[in-house]
Order: C-alpha cells, then structure tokens, then sequence
C-alpha cells in the first residue's frame, strides 16, 4: 500500500512538473525590458497583441497549444503592462518593435518560431517576416492585411479609408488624454477577465499606445496614400483569420495576400465575429490554429 501512494505521489508530482504554471520572463532589447509569459513545451510560438490589449488576450489559445505540445510566449509589447515604456515617438518604430521579438525568441533559445499577432502583433508580425525571414517558421495573422493589400485599400477603398479614420485621430498630438484604462477595457466581454486588463492598462502609458500609430500607421489615404511598395516573397505558410465584422480593418485587405506567400496560404473569413476575432470565435479559432499548426508539424 504504502508503495502505491508513493507511486502515485510521484506520478502526480511529474505530472504538475509536466503542467507547471506560466511563468513571468523578461527579454531585452537595447536596454528596453519586454515582459513575457512562457508556458508549455515544445516548438516555440511567439503571440504579439494589439491594441488596446495585454498578453492576457491569448490565454484560450495558449492553454489549447500548450496541450497540443507547444511552448508558447506571449508578450506585453513595449508600453503596455509589464513591459518598458520608453519614451517617444521614435522609440515605437517597426525596427524597435522586430528587435523585441527577435529579443524574446533569443531569450527563449531559439533561433526561429512560430509567430502569431493580433492588430498591431499581426502589424509586427507581417514586417519580422518580410525583414527578418530567417527568426520565422510559420505566420498566423489575426485581423491585419499584409501591407501591400493595406496600402491598396487605403487609396482605394472608400470603407478602408472611413475605417482608418480613428487611426487620423490617434496621431494628433495629446490623443492619449482622451484615453482611460475603463476606457480601453471597454470591449472586453468576459466580467472575469476584465478587472485584469483594467488593471493592465492603468500599468501601461497611453502615449505609448498612440505612438505606434504615430510612427508606422499609413498617413496618407485615397490620391495622398503612397503607392503600394514591393515586398519580398514570404516563404513561409501563412495563415490568415478575419472577423468580418472588423470596422477598423476591411476584409477586402486580404485579398491576393497568396500573391505575396511563396508556401500555402489558407484563409478563413468569419462572419460572425468583430476585430476581436480570437474571442468572438474563440472555439473556431483556438481550434483551427491548432489544427494548422499540426498539420504541418
């Protein structure tokens, strides 16, 4: 008897070290400190939230990962949370914001990962790609077209321009005094979760926020946009998810994104679901990013 409780003592013991909890870290990047949340084993995948948003945004799919074999590292991007929050608009420019991800995947001793963002993560993600090929086995973006279909739609497409009209006011100087952490929680539908994100967002500065719109969102629209650049093909696979309910980004964006992926290319086009899409589809989405994942383990 005696011997048996041991036995199962010491499975239950390997079986909490197989589950153990997640667990705060920190990567650096030029002297800015990007707070991160690791859990699982296995091939790494690196989550990149958007605005306003925290790390805790991929909670769901990072449990659904982590049970499918895969470790998982989800940032608070700089200026949010538990990140840094230098101070400038120069400070949040795209090269900054690779190098953070770079950070993170070095810390994590890798050399490559998986890579998943949401509106600005998805932002970020599209340029480590397209500028550091090398740190990315696969892409899964959330919400935002790569940038040679956003540069189409905003000379273009009249809803894609009246879309981006909030983006025109992020830019002016001083938004950020507009800007509460009630405020920015305000989407979020789960009462459980959002004391947590109010609480992140009181953390975070809010010029921060506004300064990734300042420093890499498109300026111009219609006859001022500037023609839509060449970019490098991705060879990678990609997938691709939207929320067809998305004011802020237009579905048409994804169009002819096979056009700049040299690897299969899958997109899936919600209905029912807003910008938000990996809550308002929690289930398809969780589930269709693990499917994908191993299907081309």
């Amino acid at each position: 008897m005696i011997r048996t409780m041991m036995a199962v003592l010491a499975a239950l013991t390997l079986a909490t070290a197989a589950h153990a909890a997640p667990q705060d870290r920190y990567a650096t990047n030029n002297g800015v400190k990007i707070h991160y949340v690791v859990d699982g084993q296995g091939p790494l995948v690196v989550l990149l939230h958007g605005f306003p948003d925290y790390s805790a945004t991929w909670k769901p799919l990072t449990a659904e990962l982590n049970k499918a074999g895969y470790r998982t590292a989800a940032l608070d991007l700089r200026g949010y949370n538990l990140s840094d929050k230098p101070q400038g608009e120069a400070a949040y420019a795209m090269p900054n914001l690779i190098g953070d991800v770079a950070a993170v995947i070095a810390a994590e001793g890798q050399k490559t990962t998986i890579l998943i963002g949401h509106d600005w993560g998805a932002a970020i993600a599209w340029q480590v790609v397209l500028n550091r090929p090398d740190l990315v086995n696969k892409l899964v973006i959330m919400s935002v077209p790569h940038p040679a279909g956003m540069a189409r739609e905003l000379a273009t497409n009249k809803a894609q321009q009246e879309g981006s009209n909030y983006a025109r006011n992020f830019q002016k100087p001083g938004s950020e005094t507009m800007l509460t952490a009630e405020g920015l929680a305000g989407w979020v539908k789960d009462p459980a979760e959002k004391p947590g994100y109010v609480e992140a967002f009181k953390r975070s500065d809010f010029a921060a926020m506004m300064n990734y719109y300042r420093a890499n969102y498109p300026k111009g629209v219609g006859d001022a946009a500037a023609p839509p650049p060449t970019f490098p093909q991705i060879k990678v696979p990609v997938l691709v998810i939207h929320g067809m309910k998305d004011t802020a980004l237009n579905a048409a964006g994804h169009s002819g994104v096979w056009n700049q992926v040299d690897a299969d290319t899958t997109l899936l086009m919600v209905p029912g679901a807003g910008h938000f899409v990996q809550h308002d589809a929690q289930d398809l989405v969780d589930r269709t990013v693990r499917d994908w994942l191993n299907q081309r383990r």
